[in-house]
């Protein structure tokens, strides 16, 4: 079944009830993708293998290829809404954790990441209580995921390149930061002034 529902900014998508979607399946092994890596890299010796390039560069496109086939198979569906953002939220935190076990990201900055999108998760639920539905994503928001990931990478394949992570780790704060900001706006505009949104 689905349903016209007005977008924020004046779009109207149809949004529909399924779970088993080429989209949402592409945004749950994302959520996973970590997992490979992570043994590749204590396997090999921590050495960057091409193998966990790979699964790198998955983790890239899969990141565009939800999206994509939501869009371009009307698959756009509410748990999609949630799964897409949330497999971005598991497969950084993985990530960066690991970063700060062997040593390559400082621990204050997965404190900020984990506060950010512990708001963020927290705003959305509250959105789905009151309405029924969840909001989607900001742009801010994927735009600061894929400086976040450009950041891991660079920390975790050049190491000694440490001006260019320094600019990346406080540019990732900002955009972070921003699109909190971002997050917190639609909020308001959902709950206090009944917004309608997809």
């Amino acid at each position: 079944m689905t349903e016209e529902k007005t977008h924020l900014d004046g779009k109207i998508i149809p949004v529909k009830n399924e779970v088993l979607t080429i989209a949402n399946a592409i945004s749950l092994s994302r959520a996973l993708i970590a997992v490979p890596i992570l043994f590749l890299h204590h396997a090999s010796g921590e050495e960057a293998t091409w193998l966990i390039v790979a699964f790198i560069a998955y983790a890239f496109i899969s990141d565009y290829l939800d999206g994509y086939f939501a869009r371009k198979m009307n698959q756009v569906t509410e748990f999609g809404k949630i799964a897409d953002p949330l497999a971005d939220k598991v497969c950084a935190l993985i990530l960066f954790l690991y970063g700060v076990i062997i040593n390559i990201i400082p621990a204050f900055f997965v404190v900020v990441l984990i506060v950010r999108d512990s708001l963020i998760l927290a705003g959305s639920l509250l959105i789905k209580k009151k309405r029924g539905k969840y909001a989607m994503s900001v742009i801010s928001g994927k735009v600061a995921v894929n400086v976040l990931a450009i950041y891991w990478i660079v920390a975790f394949f050049f190491p000694q390149k440490e001006q260019t992570i320094h600019f990346l780790m406080l540019l990732s704060l900002i955009l972070l930061l921003y699109s909190l900001g971002s997050y917190a706006h639609r909020f308001y505009q959902i709950q206090k002034r009944g917004a309608e949104f997809n």
